[in-house]
């Protein structure tokens, strides 16, 4: 008897591929069949698949691409201040006032941002009530702009008007600096949309108590090392975008000396330590402005198809990608979020996907870290298995592993890092971001937690563009 008859009296596993009606046929036969998920590349869109095997076999690219990645990767980013936002933000003007995502205009804003922007207006005294907000917001007079535009990032809704402190970062091995306000912690912010007394006040108390004693202490530190800290909390069950409890820990204990001996009134600096002590999600806005440092040092590198950037602001995904540009998006309808909601509230409360707070996935830490995060999963839902598969589904479209930040689940491997939409398109896996859930009303503030994926249609479009941009042998613009 040859092998092939011996094999056909063994029990097989029948892998199915494509149409699912033929596992069914073998089912009812009572063979084990295993259906897989597949369909063409690219949906069979020749072009697009040309495109593909134009680049992903270019040498030219993908030496950009691990020039990129290595940019990155060789970050230093270090904490050296906070200052309003009007002294140190580029392009800061009186009338500015900056957003999360892509860009987009007062009248398209959802409810969640437009809150924000209210409250931004009163809070600089640019407006009595809320009618007189929102009669300037749509005048014209106020000029919207993303953060990213602008060397920032925000949480959520974004907002950053002249007067806010952010913290600057400073990516010492290339020398440019990025920003972030300051984490307001949980219930009624102004990242949610929420502009009552108490949001202006606590606003108000940063301005002219928290900040001046902080940018003391920071400049008595000598500086922040962010990267660092990172490298630590990553090790210590979080992720950097949902979870931030050891980072926020870390950072405390670094700073706390220098905040009492910083010679402000010690009432003033307990009160300046409680809120950072009480606030799990303070290094959020240290861990983003962080990866924005690092992520636009890559900016520019020529036939690199790294992305830079994924941002949302509630109505719109946007990205951008090294080669590209660093100020052309690529965007497409913001995916709303799947995950748990907190009691009292339905898929139809949220809000579609929003924030700057992508950055972190940008950079391969946040969802893709989730595999060194297993907590996690109580915010976001799932099982420590799923978050594990996420963080390794991540390395099939990413161009190398960053061992600044490794993951002792995964053996310490490092995380997946430089998203590479080559291999997004090529694979059909999509990056994962681990993200809160806004209620679309404004002011109702977070509801849930869970999972999104951006629009694939965002990946496709800048690979059009990169094929119009170096067919010709144009360069990026």
């Amino acid at each position: 008897m040859n092998r092939t008859n011996e094999l056909f009296q063994e029990q097989l596993t029948i892998l199915n591929v494509g149409a699912p009606n033929f596992r069914e046929d073998l089912k009812l036969q009572g063979q084990q069949v295993t259906q897989i998920k597949w369909q063409p590349p690219m949906d069979g869109d020749q072009e697009l698949l040309e495109l593909l095997d134009r680049y992903s076999f270019d040498d030219g690219v993908v030496e950009a691409n691990r020039k990129a990645v290595d940019i990155v990767m060789s970050a230093s980013p270090v904490l050296i201040g906070i200052e309003p936002a009007y002294k140190v933000v580029p392009g800061m003007t009186e009338d500015t006032i900056l957003h999360s995502g892509p860009p987009i205009t007062w009248d398209h804003m959802c409810g969640t941002m437009q809150g924000a922007v209210i409250g931004a207006l009163l809070y600089e005294g640019r407006a009595a009530d809320e009618g007189e907000a929102r009669q300037l917001a749509a005048s014209g007079r106020i000029t919207f702009s993303p953060c990213h535009e602008h060397s920032a990032v925000g949480p959520m809704a974004g907002i950053i008007s002249p007067s806010m402190p952010v913290h600057i970062v400073e990516n010492r091995t290339n020398g440019n600096r990025a920003y972030c306000s300051v984490n307001e912690g949980l219930g009624k912010v102004l990242r949610f949309g929420a502009f009552s007394s108490s949001v202006l006040e606590r606003l108000r108390w940063i301005e002219k108590e928290f900040a001046p004693v902080l940018n003391k202490a920071v400049e008595m530190a000598g500086g922040v090392d962010l990267k660092l800290i990172t490298a630590q909390a990553v090790q210590m069950g979080d992720e950097c975008h949902n979870r931030n409890k050891a980072a926020t820990s870390l950072f405390f204990k670094d700073i706390t000396p220098f905040m009492v001996q910083s010679g402000y009134p010690m009432p003033q600096v307990l009160r300046a330590i409680d809120f950072i002590r009480s606030n799990d999600h303070y290094f959020l806005n240290l861990s983003m402005p962080a990866c924005k440092s690092a992520l636009d040092a890559a900016c520019g590198v020529e036939r690199s198809t790294v992305v830079t950037a994924m941002a949302r602001n509630g109505v719109e995904f946007g990205i951008k990608v090294s080669g590209l540009g660093k100020d052309r998006w690529f965007t497409a309808p913001a995916n709303f979020v799947e995950g748990l909601l907190f009691p009292g509230y339905g898929p139809e409360d949220a809000n579609p996907d929003l924030g700057d707070s992508a950055i972190t996935e940008t950079m391969g830490i946040g969802g893709f870290a989730m595999g060194a995060s297993p907590a996690i999963t109580q915010f976001v839902g799932g099982t420590v298995s799923d978050a594990i598969n996420y963080t390794r589904s991540m390395y099939s479209i990413t161009t190398a592993e960053n061992n600044n930040y490794s993951l002792p689940p995964l053996d310490f491997k490092g995380t997946a890092t430089g998203i590479d939409i080559l291999k997004v398109l090529e694979t059909g896996i999509i990056p994962v971001i681990n993200t809160g859930i806004a209620h679309k009303v404004p002011g109702i503030g977070q509801i849930g937690a869970g999972i999104v994926h951006p629009p694939r249609a965002c990946f496709v479009k800048a690979l059009e563009a990169f094929g119009q941009c170096y067919g010709d042998g144009n360069k990026g613009e």
